[in-house]
């Protein structure tokens, strides 16, 4: 028998209110025109007050979120007994994956050679930005309010945008349109005056339990990007906000599921629902929500069973006793498929003149494979790793695209 709708009240609408438009700039050559069009009055959204409001939801889509809730603690439970090899790499591939929404796309090897040594582009740095993000977003799990959120801001931003880093917008945002002004936009955000107040009845909504977990986190996320409460860094924000709802809530306790990796396969229908949303239907984004979580969950599992493989061939490769060094530094590996010998000796306690030695059965058995130059810069990535990693991030490639939100 199907569960019961959660309570019998519509999902109120975004209101709608005037703000005065003054142009940001003089304009360029030839756009006058253009300016005059973007003079006067615009309409900027009101979102609703959400922190008491009940949720009502079809059956269907009860049962749906349930089932998908069930999915993600199965997985989660999965990996509770060996957590270290594939919490680091989840958490990675979640933020590659969130960050991919926003075109910012980087191969593992570029990502691990940021998040090591600093190169591998701006686009790895935005990702490694977004670990960092995903970092806080868990450790603060238990803890959430309006500072929390603008912690897991700070860590986003804090290398790319230091200036406006885990601070509220200063002005007026938009999306879609010009960039002269937001008369034309696709959607405005509430005007900046308002951003405050609105977090503060966002975390009054998060801090409820009586809404099912997955639907909760959904509909949080979908109010956060309503408010669209900081210049840049919205999107995956909104995004490490729901895995620090999981992790608080406790359908999550051990991994990082991969939920952007899901929403990434169909971007248009994520796009789509968080528009929904804005009209009044939240069940849209709740079901893009379980869909996300259903895909995430086969792509992870995927993605744990190939790791597993190339660490049993590893294990037939190299000769070595069973409680080698050699050993750590293959459960190593597949944390971080980039090393130097900082990290080597630092994580596993090794003496740094005694890395070479610990590095070269691995590297004769073809599982590492290192950078040229100056020995004090080298590194050394496994091939095989990466591999799996980039694999992971190809069935998650995006079907269709939308409008950046």
């Amino acid at each position: 028998m199907s569960k019961p709708a959660i309570a019998a009240a519509k999902w109120p609408s975004v209101a709608y209110e005037k703000r005065q438009w003054a142009s940001r700039s003089e304009p360029g050559p030839g756009s006058r025109t253009k300016v005059r069009q973007h003079q006067g009055p615009y309409r900027a959204a009101v979102p609703a007050r959400v922190a008491q409001l009940p949720l009502q939801l079809s059956a269907d889509a009860v049962a749906t979120t349930s089932d998908a809730a069930n999915e993600v603690a199965r997985f989660d439970a999965e990996l509770g007994g060996e957590i270290a090899p594939f919490a680091a790499v989840l958490l990675r591939s979640e933020s590659a994956a969130s960050s991919q929404i926003e075109n910012l796309t980087a191969s593992a090897r570029a990502i691990s050679e940021a998040e090591l040594v600093g190169r591998g582009g701006p686009n790895a740095a935005q990702v490694v930005g977004n670990v960092a993000a995903m970092t806080a977003a868990l450790a603060l799990a238990d803890d959430m309010s309006a500072q929390t959120i603008l912690d897991m801001h700070e860590a986003l931003l804090r290398d790319i945008a230091p200036g406006t880093a885990g601070q509220w917008r200063s002005e007026q945002v938009w999306i879609g349109g010009s960039e002269l002004g937001p008369h034309s936009a696709v959607f405005v955000p509430p005007h900046h005056d308002l951003v405050p107040d609105a977090i503060e009845d966002l975390v009054a909504f998060i801090a409820r339990n009586d809404l099912p977990v997955l639907a909760h986190a959904a509909i949080a996320h979908a109010q956060f990007e309503t408010i669209h409460p900081f210049p840049d860094g919205n999107g995956r924000t909104g995004r490490a906000l729901i895995h620090s709802m999981l992790r608080g809530k406790g359908l999550t306790r051990n991994v990082t599921v991969p939920i952007s990796a899901g929403l990434l396969v169909h971007t248009d229908r994520y796009f789509d629902a968080l528009t929904t949303y804005r009209a009044g239907q939240p069940e849209d984004i709740v079901d893009r929500l379980a869909e996300a979580a259903f895909a995430a969950v086969a792509n992870g599992r995927q993605l744990v069973v190939e790791l597993r493989v190339v660490r049993a061939d590893w294990q037939d490769r190299v000769r070595a006793r069973r409680n080698a060094t050699v050993w750590r530094v293959a459960d190593l590996l597949l944390r971080h498929p980039v090393i130097n010998a900082d990290l080597v000796s630092r994580e596993l306690g090794i003496a740094p003149q005694n890395v070479y030695r610990t590095l070269q059965p691995l590297i004769d058995a073809e599982m590492l494979t290192p950078s040229s130059g100056a020995r004090r810069d080298r590194v050394w990535r496994s091939t095989e790793v990466l591999t799996v990693v980039d694999a992971f991030a190809s069935r998650a490639g995006r079907r269709s695209h939308s409008t950046r939100h």
